[in-house]
């Protein structure tokens, strides 16, 4: 069962969630009140824009519209949008925290 790890920001603290069936990341951010920005429901896109410190591999591969913004965006190798990510079923840790964090 994947575990994901959503690290504390300044403000706030960390979190985790299990994610027995994977899913989108954004639903198990909502589920867990986890640390990530997602303002572009007010249109404010990417703010959701997280690094991926481990388990990156337990994430679906970006799909073409989300890697077109990441090529905007930019950020470290590997982040991803939280609103995006896909997370697949199956063992292991993810480690994420929000680029917004600081």
């Amino acid at each position: 069962m994947p575990k994901i790890e959503f690290l504390a920001s300044v403000a706030g603290s960390a979190k985790q969630a299990d994610a027995p069936d994977g899913g989108v990341l954004l639903e198990i951010c909502d589920d867990t009140l986890a640390p990530i920005p997602f303002s572009c429901r007010s249109a404010s896109c990417a703010t959701c824009h997280i690094e991926v410190l481990e388990g990156g591999n337990l994430l679906e591969p970006p799909e073409d519209a989300e890697q077109d913004l990441l090529d905007v965006v930019g950020g470290p190798p590997g982040s991803r949008l939280a609103c995006q990510a896909i997370v697949k079923p199956g063992p292991g840790l993810i480690r994420i925290r929000s680029l917004d964090a600081g």
